[in-house]
């Protein structure tokens, strides 16, 4: 009976040993040749992989187990090329390079990217004269590459470009400390592309947002009086009755929207918010800012936002406001306020990406600003710190 047993197994092992070479075959066979541009990128991953120890993860590229669009390596010869000589020029004012963006949905002049790439090629000119492995990006670069490699893996992000970026990033710069790499790639990618600038934020990086977390409650003096408001005053939504409370002048009487306590004057905040899926509205409001009637909440009277209208529609309220895409639209927002480096950021929690960026001059105190029209589910402020406290089903909070 064993002798039969094994009979019947050692052919079906075989047979999908040979289908798995088989499929190996076919993925190698069906690879389309690379045109110009995308040899260009991945001859420029060879040449970044010999030199940074530790990147391996660009090996992907330049053996082609990750292609990227034709249209996608011109943008991104295109900006860095830009960066590259930004490198040459006095710094900004705020320190940081010279970068235009550039628009995916504009043609590229093939003038302009003949120039790109033969900036690009002088850069790495440099890079051959490097020993092989001779840059050590640092473990908190390490880390995040390594994070980025296995999202790739498991299909959370489309391609390597952002792990790419972190190296070129890693290598222009030229910084002794280390440790903050990351963190200034990411700043620097939501001042470059506001929207949706990284796909995956890398772990690393996704912690160091976390560590800036505060607890957040709504100030009551300033809620509209149709918003119910929990007892821990974490939750609100829309009532049917309008309360009898003071309308003090600082008390929102037109929108449904209500502001933190605490405001803010410098450093780094974080805070998260579970939204549901109608109409809200999350940002920052400027202590000046007018609070009454049913004035635009924009950018030109002290608020910036994000805006989610009829439960399809995500928009920054720019003026005008910037449409953003459907995919986009997430569940839990993080809001992260970077006082000094002057960016409001906005992600998806749940996803670990980027949705909205607004580069700002923050002049006064910015208090945290929520808005909803629901009334049936709350929206929900919460804090990253204060997860791990209790994990049994919240009680109900309203009185």
């Amino acid at each position: 009976m064993m002798q039969c047993f094994h009979f019947m197994v050692e052919p079906a092992k075989s047979l999908t040993t040979k289908v798995k070479e088989s499929h190996k075959r076919w993925k190698k066979e069906k690879k389309e040749p690379l045109d110009e541009d995308q040899l260009f990128v991945a001859e420029l991953a060879r040449e970044l992989s010999r030199v940074c120890q530790r990147s391996a993860i660009l090996e992907h590229i330049w053996t082609q187990d990750d292609t990227w669009p034709a249209s996608l390596c011109r943008t991104f010869v295109l900006q860095w090329a830009s960066m590259l000589e930004s490198k040459k020029r006095p710094m900004q004012t705020d320190g940081w390079p010279e970068m235009g963006g550039v628009n995916q949905l504009q043609p590229i002049g093939e003038q302009n990217l003949l120039q790109a790439k033969t900036a690009i090629r002088n850069w790495m000119k440099d890079l051959r004269a490097q020993p092989e492995q001779s840059v050590w990006p640092g473990e908190p670069v390490v880390k995040a590459l390594e994070d980025l490699q296995s999202a790739w893996r498991w299909g959370r992000i489309p391609n390597l470009l952002s792990a790419m970026e972190l190296v070129m990033w890693t290598l222009i710069m030229q910084r002794p400390d280390k440790d903050t790499v990351p963190q200034q790639w990411l700043a620097w990618k939501q001042r470059t592309q506001k929207i949706g600038a990284t796909s995956y934020i890398p772990l690393p990086v996704w912690e160091w947002i976390s560590d800036a977390a505060v607890d957040v409650t709504l100030d009551l003096d300033t809620a509209n009086p149709d918003l119910f408001i929990s007892g821990d005053e974490k939750r609100m939504r829309c009532g049917f009755e309008r309360k009898d409370v003071p309308n003090y002048h600082r008390r929102f009487d037109g929108w449904w929207c209500a502001v933190g306590v605490e405001g803010f004057t410098s450093g780094r905040r974080y805070w998260e918010v579970e939204v549901g899926e109608r109409d809200w509205r999350l940002g920052v409001a400027r202590e000046s800012a007018l609070r009454k009637g049913f004035k635009s909440l924009n950018a030109d009277t002290g608020y910036l936002t994000l805006r989610l209208e009829r439960g399809t529609e995500l928009k920054a309220l720019t003026v005008p406001f910037t449409a953003l895409p459907p995919d986009l639209i997430p569940r839990k927002v993080g809001i992260h306020l970077d006082f000094d480096c002057g960016q409001l950021s906005y992600y998806d929690v749940d996803k670990h990406c980027h949705i909205y960026t607004y580069n700002e001059r923050f002049t006064e105190k910015m208090f945290p600003l929520f808005g909803t029209v629901e009334i049936v589910k709350d929206l929900v402020i919460q804090s990253p710190t204060a997860k791990a406290q209790c994990l049994c089903p919240a009680p109900c909070l309203w009185g």
